[in-house]
Formats: C-alpha cells, structure tokens, sequence
C-alpha cells in the first residue's frame, strides 16, 4: 500500500477527520465551563481527562454515523496516528504545571500543544486543512499567552469556537471526498 492509498483509507474512515474537532469543540467549551463557573483546577482536570476520551468518543459518533469506526488491522497509519494522540498528554502535563503556577495560562498553553499535535494529521490525511487548523490554534495560544493574558482564562471558548468551526469545514471535504 502507498502513501496516498493510506491516506484515502483514514478519510474514508474518519469522515476527512470531522468527527474529532466536533468532540473536541464540546470537550474544551465544558472544559472551559467549570474553569469559569466551578474551579480553575476542575477545569483543566476536565479537560485533561476529556481530552482522552476525544478518540473514544470520535469513535462512538464515527459508529453511530454507521460504517467503519477504525482503521483495518495492520494498516501502516495506524501507529502513526497513535504516537501523535500520545503526546497530548504528555505536552498536557507541561500546561497542567503552568496552570498550577498562574491556572490563566492553561488554556493558551493547551491550545499550542494540541495545535501542534494537529500537524502530523496532514500526513495522516493527506490534507492541508489539518495545518491551517494546526496553525489557527496555535496562533490563538501564543496571542494569548504572550499578547492577551487577560483573555485566558475565556481561551478554552476560543479553541472550542475553532474546533466547532474547523468540524464544519472538515464535514463538508468529507463529502467532496
């Protein structure tokens, strides 16, 4: 199997990736919620914990939307696909101690690691829409990070607005694909 055959297989399947960015979309916009109106620390626990079950939620949708909901035993993308979702966590764990120290920076700092985790998915793919969503959230983290503070702690509402409108533009490549 080649690449671009690869690739055609984990459009097919994921729906050209919609699914994830519209789990994503709730996730932060709930994470984001009880930073706000509970606790700061709940807050990014939320979205720590809600962030691992991204994949095994876009899993359920993908199987309630019918068809396949993974990829076929074997197939080359597979690993790939899972040491990009491990390092969110990892790089999770830095923006969980920056949150410790000042709890606004966890949000922008979140929106940078999952930005970039993001970027692998172009190959993954084989779409370019993947590094414009890459590049979007990190644009939106390092502002806030360095240029807005003040927005941090409503930054997690910016990265769902962005999940929410990416999952739309992902619905419709999924249906020209």
């Amino acid at each position: 199997m080649d690449i671009s055959e690869a690739q055609a297989d984990v459009r097919r399947v994921y729906r050209a990736g919609f699914p994830g960015p519209a789990v994503s979309a709730v996730v932060w916009a709930v994470a984001n919620a009880v930073f706000v109106w509970g606790s700061a620390t709940a807050g990014m626990v939320v979205l720590f914990v809600g962030g691992m079950l991204i994949f095994p939620l876009t899993t359920l949708v993908l199987k309630v939307m019918g068809g396949t909901a993974s990829l076929p035993k074997g197939h080359p993308s597979t690993s790939l696909a899972m040491q990009s979702a491990f390092t969110v966590p990892f790089g999770l764990l830095v923006a969980l101690v920056l949150g410790a120290y000042e709890p606004a920076l966890f949000f922008p700092a979140s929106l940078i690691i999952v930005g970039a985790h993001y970027l692998v998915f172009v190959s993954l793919y084989g779409m370019r829409l993947f590094a414009v969503l890459a590049a979007v959230l990190i644009v939106v983290g390092t502002l806030v990070l360095f240029l807005l503070p003040s927005l941090g702690s409503i930054s997690g509402w910016l990265g769902a607005a962005v999940f929410a409108i990416f999952a739309v533009v992902l619905f419709r490549a999924a249906r020209d694909h």
